[in-house]
């Protein structure tokens, strides 16, 4: 196995590699020019080496620093500083909350207060499960959620199971008949709803991220998206996808009628939350930290409702225009280093005593470093596109995109993006496509978010293969779930996703978004 992951390697890097030099060789094409050539050349290596997985998505996307000076496109000093993005470092902060959170447990109370608050009857189990998941995504990666929901659903499922068979089913395969039922729906609605949820904040997935680095970069002279403002768009859509999921799942997905379960198990949301016993002073602080953080976001900038306006408290500051999303998460991530948990005694975690809510060593062992190179790499290709002179070339070669409808674009935007997300990483697929949807945007006269945004959520609605997304491959591994079963459940939520996402975008990119 690991030899032929090996061989499949060098054969993606010798394909880039050829591919790569084949282009700066060939002559050049109609109306490009040499310094856009050579960047084409080095868009097609990095696309081949990320989609195909040749090396890690991370060192491919150091590629810019060493090919783009040495191919004339740009200087080293231009290009180095798209590795620290202020997008980046507010990625960074919102992890260290996310950590923080984690560390003290907060995420899981949340959670289980979310569940036993909903309800214990199955089909109210599984959408609690979703709810819970859904809006931690919003928070802290999708992979983590999944991965903190994942034995608790699966020891509710299992009680089910085993009171099934108390009631009087005792045989065995009515226990592996709940379990390969209930079980299955409750792990995909497990690993649909985180990344479903994952859309709803510019924190919650990297492909947002991507989004905000590209779109400030492609269009400096456009007003940047506000954490607001991508709530505004972003949460209807979760708050519509997440019920018609739950609704699917339980109605059309399970085998068997879901009132053929008797009852629920509040006894296992309660142990879990008994266990987690009373709020500790550092639990407090990080869930104080973590609403503040939230409402330090969304109020940054002035909200205007109508007439009436609401003002932003960066308009207390002298430069309110210095101040970004990023400051806040920095801010608030630096806080959580400093803030003692109980003085000078501190307190007892795992055994070790703890002096912080939040300490270096976990961040510099739990942070995804890679992911954060990757923005960088990904922002380093769309400067490269601008002062290559790529991004006019590739907008004058799809013209013929203004004679589609606007909601037959966007719904097949949606669909290639969502498809091609099977596949590979959602993270890679936006660094990829986003500048040349914002390229096809300008050629076709039409403001680039309505090409960008919708690529940016379908990369995260791709539902039907577990290696699509992390929480996919998480639930695949509980044994509950096959290919065939995830498969044929995902293509419909494929679908429909695609749908949601065309109507969110015509509705609200205009209201919202260009015209806030």
């Amino acid at each position: 196995m690991i030899e032929n992951t090996f061989k499949k390697q060098i054969v993606v890097l010798l394909a880039g590699f050829i591919i790569f030099c084949g282009i700066l060789l060939m002559p050049l094409p109609d109306g490009m020019t040499e310094s856009a050539q050579r960047m084409f050349a080095v868009v097609a290596l990095m696309a081949i080496w990320w989609v195909g997985e040749g090396i890690s998505l991370a060192v491919t996307a150091l590629l810019p620093l060493v090919l783009f000076p040495l191919l004339g496109i740009l200087p080293s000093k231009q290009v180095a500083p798209n590795y620290a993005n202020h997008l980046i470092f507010l990625f960074l902060g919102g992890f260290m909350i996310a950590l923080a959170m984690e560390k003290w447990n907060f995420h899981k109370r949340l959670a289980l207060w979310i569940i036993s608050v909903m309800g214990t009857e199955p089909k109210r189990i599984v959408l609690g499960f979703m709810m819970a998941t859904a809006f931690l995504s919003m928070w802290i990666s999708n992979t983590a959620s999944t991965m903190m929901m994942l034995p608790v659903a699966m020891a509710v499922v299992r009680q089910i199971a085993l009171d099934a068979s108390l009631n009087g089913n005792r045989n065995f395969d009515s226990q592996k008949k709940i379990e390969n039922g209930f079980g299955l729906v409750l792990m995909l609605g497990l690993a649909y709803s985180a990344s479903i949820g994952g859309v709803g904040t510019p924190i919650g997935t990297p492909p947002n991220i991507v989004f905000a680095g590209f779109y400030k970069n492609l269009y400096p002279d456009n007003p940047e998206v506000s954490f607001f403002q991508w709530m505004i768009l972003a949460i209807p859509i979760v708050l519509v996808f997440i019920p018609i999921t739950w609704i699917y799942l339980c109605r059309f997905v399970l085998p068997f009628p879901i009132n053929q379960i008797e009852g629920g198990e509040s006894r296992i949301i309660q142990k879990e939350l008994d266990e987690l016993g009373s709020m500790s002073w550092a639990e407090k602080i990080v869930a104080t930290v973590f609403c503040f953080t939230a409402i330090l976001w969304i109020f940054r900038r002035p909200i205007a409702i109508g007439e009436w306006v609401i003002p932003g408290w960066s308009n207390l500051f002298e430069n309110p225009k210095f101040l970004h999303d990023s400051t806040i998460a920095m801010t608030m991530g630096l806080l959580l280093l400093v803030a003692p948990v109980n003085g000078t005694k501190g307190l007892i975690l795992n055994g070790k005593t703890e002096w912080f809510a939040l300490d270096w060593k976990t961040v510099q062992s739990k942070t995804p470093w890679g992911t954060l190179i990757l923005f960088g790499g990904g922002f380093a290709l769309a400067s490269g596109f601008g002062v290559s002179g790529l991004d006019k070339w590739i907008g004058s070669k799809l013209t013929g995109v203004s004679d589609w409808p606007l909601w037959m674009t966007v719904l097949t935007i949606c669909l290639v993006v969502t498809f091609l997300t099977e596949l590979t990483s959602n993270t890679a697929t936006t660094t990829m496509i986003l500048p040349i949807l914002g390229m096809a945007a300008i050629s076709a006269t039409v403001h680039p978010l309505y090409f960008m945004v919708p690529a940016t959520l379908a990369a995260s609605f791709a539902f039907m293969l577990p290696v699509a997304t992390p929480p996919n491959a998480i639930v695949f591994g509980s044994g509950w779930v096959s290919i065939p079963k995830m498969s044929k459940a995902g293509l419909i939520l494929n679908l429909i996703g695609a749908g949601i996402i065309t109507t969110a975008v015509l509705v609200l990119v205009s209201g919202f978004l260009i015209g806030f």
